[in-house]
């Protein structure tokens, strides 16, 4: 069975005067049908302009460069805007970061998330109006009908990202993209919406690609983790193996430096020393080098490839497993 999504060498730039700035490099990975990935980084680490990429949406002066992607068969770069327009918000949709910076605050709610169903399913008024009231309620927004005409303003934070949500989830896509969509919320919170997404994913069969920095946040609702760093991917698996077992010194690096329920009363969070490479002038060999306890010359002289894609759970690393 064909991917739902297959990426294969994605790169993006962004030019400046300081030379072209490497924002994705070579990126390549599937998401299936139902299925849910998470692509994981520090800020930096081109999280989300790989996403938008996936849209047409990387910001000027940036653009796309190479590699392919495609869904459903289908070469979403090669696409003319007005092609992209009718996949946007309709087979693929994006939940962003912040919601008050995502809804207009002069129109209503209700205008909002009919405008999609108006735009791709052709629906009417009243049509649309049912089909968003029942997309309220399944977010969790109370006394849907009514709050319809209410303006974003008069939500809190929490249900301004359950309306984001709403509003992606209208057409019913495939594939919904979930950019780092708790950041602008208080843990409790942020722990809903993940469910909330995790539940709407089984119950529409909906495959999730989420962006986030936080690796404990989607531990338990996600299938596969991708690790990127300086614009590639470094450590890719099954969600079990990269938090049981991971393999790249930055995965390690990651997953040492998050709070642990279960860990020791005198065990100390470990940060990742130095500082992410500058990515218009990204080394030779591996960009993550200079920060690793593990670095040899070979690190240094050449960039290691990811494992072969026939395995599960892949690294780009020449000291995998401390070899």
């Amino acid at each position: 069975m064909s991917a739902l999504l297959e990426v294969r060498n994605l790169s993006a730039v962004f030019p400046t005067r300081a030379g072209d700035v490497a924002a994705v490099r070579d990126l390549s990975y599937q998401l299936g049908a139902g299925a849910s990935l998470a692509i994981v980084g520090e800020s930096g680490s081109g999280k989300s302009v790989s996403a938008l990429s996936l849209l047409g949406l990387v910001p000027a002066p940036g653009k796309v460069v190479g590699g392919e992607v495609f869904f459903e068969g289908r070469d979403l770069l090669g696409m003319s805007e007005k092609q992209w327009r009718k996949i946007r918000g309709r087979d693929i949709a994006m939940v962003f970061q912040d919601p008050m910076t995502s809804l207009n605050p002069v129109l209503t709610i209700g205008y909002q998330l009919m405008e999609a169903l108006r735009w791709h399913r052709g629906a009417g008024n009243r049509e649309a109006r049912r089909q968003v009231t029942e997309t309220l309620a399944l977010v969790g927004i109370p006394d849907a009908e009514r709050r319809l005409d209410d303006f974003p303003h008069q939500f809190s934070g929490g249900q301004r990202q359950r309306i984001m949500l709403a509003m992606a989830i209208a057409c019913r896509p495939s594939l919904l993209i979930a950019d780092e969509p708790t950041t602008a919320l208080d843990v409790t919170i942020q722990a809903q919406i993940v469910e909330l997404i995790a539940e709407l994913r089984h119950r529409l069969d909906m495959a999730v690609l989420w962006i986030t920095h936080d690796l404990a946040l989607i531990a338990s609702v996600v299938d596969e983790v991708a690790v990127m760093y300086a614009g590639t991917i470094v450590e890719h698996g099954p969600v079990a193996a990269i938090f049981g077992k991971p393999r790249h010194p930055y995965t390690i690096g990651l997953l040492r430096s998050m709070p642990r329920f279960d860990a020791a009363r005198e065990h100390r969070l470990t940060a990742i020393e130095g500082m992410p490479p500058d990515l218009a002038r990204l080394p030779r060999g591996c960009a993550f080098a200079p920060r690793c306890s593990r670095v040899v010359e070979r690190c240094r002289a050449a960039r290691p490839a990811l494992d072969a894609p026939g395995q599960s759970h892949r690294v780009a690393c020449w000291r995998a497993d401390g070899e």
